[in-house]
């Protein structure tokens, strides 16, 4: 009983709901198909970000130089940690090679040397900065649109419910009549409008909340990560420690 009315009665509604109503719910469908689109795209990016970074931290900590890890690091394109650390590795191969230069045409023992270098090691860490927010975008986008569609889709389909029995009691006011048999299609026509709304705002909510978290903790391993990879760095500057051209 319950399949025929799913195919054959709401079907029957639908096709014989007003034209605001279908309206409204054409509206509803394109949101509804568009958030399931984003939820699969921003589940197999996020999976496949979760999986390429812990193998990135399972290499970096296992790896003897920076550029075994930085070379290892580039088949990783899913993971925002490797990304962020392959900007911190460049950043510093730069950072290499000009105080390389400088101590070429300058004395040794100058304490200009010592000044220079710690200044241009400042460029570092906004590096890393600009690399983890670049990073959060990537991983954030789209996910405005679900939330989007979780806080307006219920309304939407709210309208269309009022627009519905606002005809169906129009149509009452004309006709003269009120029983049961006469109000009941026009309401249950217009409800379903209410009931699209939410079976659009219910997933994409769920999405939002479990996408938005996803992000925030790899945000927290590429702040940590970060907060790693320049304790390294400050402790072993001035050593050659795994750089390669």
């Amino acid at each position: 009983m319950f399949s025929i009315i799913t195919q054959n009665e709401i079907f029957s509604m639908v096709w014989n709901a007003g034209a605001v109503v279908k309206l409204v719910l054409f509206l509803l469908l394109a949101f509804s198909i568009l958030s399931w689109s984003i939820i699969f795209m921003k589940y197999r990016i996020i999976h496949r970000a979760r999986k390429e970074t812990n193998l990135f931290q399972e290499i970096f900590w296992k790896s003897k130089s920076l550029a075994v890890a930085y070379m290892e690091s580039k088949d990783l394109q899913y993971s925002p940690v490797a990304e962020v650390f392959r900007v911190g590795y460049q950043e510093l191969g730069r950072l290499y090679k000009m105080q390389q230069d400088t101590e070429e045409n300058t004395q040794r023992e100058s304490p200009d040397i010592l000044s220079s270098s710690l200044i241009r090691f400042e460029n570092i860490p906004r590096a890393l900065r600009a690399a983890m927010n670049s990073q959060v975008t990537r991983l954030g986008y789209a996910l405005t649109f679900l939330a989007t569609t979780g806080n307006t889709a219920p309304f939407i389909g709210l309208f269309g419910t009022v627009w519905g029995i606002m005809n169906s009691f129009h149509n009452i006011g004309l006709r003269g009549g009120a029983n049961l048999a006469v109000v009941a299609p026009g309401i249950s026509e217009a409800l379903i409008a209410t009931a699209a709304g939410l079976a659009a705002a219910i997933p994409s909510v769920i999405a939002y909340n479990y996408f938005s978290n996803q992000v925030r903790v790899l945000e927290s391993e590429m702040n940590n990560f970060s907060s790693d990879f320049l304790n390294i760095i400050e402790r072993d500057q001035y050593k050659k420690v795994g750089m390669k051209k």
